[in-house]
This record gives structure tokens, C-alpha cells and sequence, in this order.
């Protein structure tokens, strides 16, 4: 039996829920509920926990209870109950260095500054887990400064434009996610990677 293990990233509680930060969170969501499966808390796990089977194989999906900063530590938890290989899991988080809806399938890699990742490497002590990272688009500039208004762009809400395109981003995603145990990785990172928002 095939074993895939997705954590999406994001923060926990209604106040953070439709924030770009989130986006690992919506994706994870609206596969689950695709499947009619549900997220429930599990303690010893750091997180919420949904499981359902894709043919033959069992997709386990994880949303941290910890907050972005403190990731690695719901991860950490959750590979040591399942006693996985890395390569069995996949993390998927928002990105503010990619344009809206451009996707990037990466095997490894630092943690380009995201919170979330830095907490995982940190608490892997490796940056060789696969992620899945989701385009925000870059910061809006602060009037009259010269630095960016980071903070108020990951965790402000969505907008309604923005979620037209994150929904083919959602829909794309999923696709490629239910064909993990049928197709080689490399399909699969070359489909996301070519993926283009604007095709009909």
C-alpha cells in the first residue's frame, strides 16, 4: 500500500483562514472535502489530520496546529509517528517571490526565506523534502518607503480576483496530487512547473 503524506502550511483560527499565508491550508481543504473526508485534531501529531484512499494508495493530509513559525515542529512529529521516509512527504506553502498562481514543484532547496520552511529544515536538519510552492505575488511597496509591506500582504485576505486564480491553481494542484502514485515525479513537477494561469 502506497503511503502519501501532504502537509500544507498555514495558521490556525478563523482570524487567519483566508490569508495568502494559508494557501497550503485551502488547497489541503478543498482536496480533503473532494474526498468527503474531514480534519480532526490530533494532539500527539501537532495538527489536523484528514485520510481517505485514491486507488491504491492512502493520501494523509495535515494542517499544523503550531503556527507558520513553529512548523517543523508538527513535521517532526508527524514522521516520527509514521516513521517515514522524507521523500514521502510533500509540503505545500504560499510563496511572495512568485507571481499569483505560478506553481513550483522543488525536491529541495532553502527555505527562500519563508518562516514555515525555516522551521522544517530546522527540525529535519535537511532542506531535502519535497514542496510545492504557490505564488502571492510580491508585496506592495509602503508608500513613501522603500521596503515592503510584507507582513500585512502573506496574512491579509485574498481577494476575490486573486481567488479566481487560485482556484485553477487549487484545481491544477489536485489533479496532479491524485496522479502521485500512478505517474513518475518528474510528470508531475514538469505539469506544475509549466503550468500557466491564464489558459482557459
Amino acid at each position: 500500500m502506497n503511503e502519501i503524506y501532504l502537509i500544507g502550511l498555514g495558521n490556525p483560527g478563523n482570524k487567519y483562514s483566508k490569508s495568502r499565508h494559508n494557501i497550503g491550508f485551502l488547497l489541503l481543504e478543498n482536496l480533503s472535502k473532494k474526498y468527503n473526508s474531514n480534519f480532526l485534531l490530533k494532539d500527539k501529531l501537532k495538527s489536523y489530520c484528514s485520510e481517505f484512499q485514491i486507488n491504491d494508495s492512502t493520501f494523509r493530509l495535515f494542517l499544523p496546529n503550531t503556527f507558520m513559525n513553529n512548523s517543523g515542529d508538527a513535521v517532526r512529529a508527524i514522521v516520527d509517528w509514521y516513521k517515514i521516509n522524507l521523500d514521502q512527504i510533500f509540503i505545500i506553502v504560499d510563496d511572495k517571490d512568485l507571481p499569483l498562481g505560478k506553481i513550483r514543484f522543488r525536491s529541495k532547496g532553502s527555505s527562500g526565506g519563508h518562516n514555515g520552511l525555516k522551521s522544517i529544515i530546522q527540525q529535519l536538519q535537511t532542506q531535502n523534502f519535497k514542496r510545492i510552492r504557490i505564488g502571492i505575488g510580491s508585496p506592495p511597496l509602503i508608500e513613501g518607503k522603500n521596503n515592503f509591506n510584507t507582513i500585512s500582504h502573506v496574512l491579509g485576505n485574498i481577494s476575490p480576483e486573486e481567488q479566481s486564480i487560485l482556484d485553477k491553481v487549487y484545481m491544477k494542484v489536485i489533479e496532479s496530487l491524485e496522479k502521485l502514485n500512478t505517474k513518475k515525479e518528474d510528470y508531475i513537477i514538469n505539469e506544475l512547473n509549466s503550468f500557466d494561469k491564464n489558459q482557459p
